[in-house]
């Protein structure tokens, strides 16, 4: 339940947004009685902010006219991050993300001073960003939940729909990441007895429990999770020979490529594939010398797309 302070602060926000609301109208928006809500309007009085109260059957609550809260400031590379985050977080794959980011953003700009509101808004209305990939749960309740026990270092018990069956586990959630369009948890799981990750979108409960753990420290769920997309088994378990420096081969590779691994020859990439074409259309683009070592048909498809780049190229 909110604490009292986030429900006084909710009943100033709500007469911001309404301007005239009846008691029962916020006991009811609030889950409080409307002697609490008497209460919290004579908490918002004692700081200082005026309350006109109109009595009897049609009576109501409202802001004195003309009353607005200080402005708040921002400077310009404030401004500049939350009107960057905002228009990312309808992307991240949040449910009920776009209602939520507009409301946030005009509380936002009813505190603001006219020239934050401009930036604000120039941002929204002209920056387009590439998160069209993302997948969007059902509802926020496992991101809210995980990322609590994460914080707290809380087992839960956590429902999870699998590609075949529905299990329930316990889990050490140690950190959660957004990789490739979906949320992800990663932690101890008791029933596998390793570190795995799970996909918010396929959570179906949450459960806190009342043991707690230890977090490996500096643990990196990205890394975690990146690396577990890389070695996902497929149909195909390539293996080529880079002939560069690793700094190199991370920065032409796109992350969840697979694993590199230096030698004295060079890198050796280990990934998984389940279309051979499209890993030899990767590999053509690479501005270095690589040498294939498995499988065969690796080869053939790298000579097929060379055949027909060779094609492309003829007048």
């Amino acid at each position: 339940m909110p604490r009292p302070t986030t429900r006084v602060l909710a009943v100033l926000e709500l007469l911001q947004t309404h301007g005239r609301m009846s008691g029962s109208e916020l006991a009811r928006r609030l889950e409080v009685d409307r002697r609490t809500v008497r209460r919290y309007i004579s908490m918002l009085e004692e700081l200082g902010i005026p309350i006109t109260a109109e009595h009897g059957r049609g009576g109501a609550y409202m802001l004195v006219a003309g009353f607005k809260l200080p402005p708040m400031m921002f400077t310009d590379d404030e401004a500049l991050a939350l009107a960057v985050g905002l228009l990312a977080a309808r992307g991240l794959g949040l449910a009920g993300a776009a209602p939520a980011v507009a409301s946030a953003q005009a509380k936002l700009e009813r505190v603001m001073p006219t020239g934050l509101q401009r930036r604000v808004r120039a941002v929204d209305e002209t920056v387009t960003l590439d998160l069209s990939r993302s997948t969007v749960p059902s509802d926020n309740a496992a991101l809210v939940a995980l990322t609590n026990a994460a914080q707290t270092r809380t087992r839960v018990s956590l429902r999870y729909r699998g590609r075949r069956e529905e299990t329930e586990r316990e889990l050490d959630p140690y950190g959660l990441a957004y990789r490739a369009g979906c949320w992800y948890v990663v932690g101890m799981c008791r029933l596998r007895r390793g570190l795995r990750s799970f996909r918010l979108d396929r959570v179906q409960s949450v459960r806190p429990l009342a043991s707690r753990f230890t977090r490996p420290p500096r643990f990196d769920a990205l890394a975690h999770v990146t690396l577990s997309l890389a070695t996902l088994p497929r149909a195909f378990s390539p293996e080529v020979l880079l002939k560069t420096d690793l700094d190199t081969a991370r920065r032409e590779l796109f992350p969840t490529a697979g694993v590199l691994q230096c030698t004295e020859e060079g890198v050796v990439l280990s990934a998984q594939a389940d279309d051979l074409r499209w890993f030899a259309r990767e590999l053509a683009r690479l501005p270095f010398g690589f040498e294939i070592r498995s499988p065969a048909e690796l080869r053939d498809a790298l000579a097929l797309v060379a055949s027909q780049l060779l094609q492309q190229a003829r007048p």
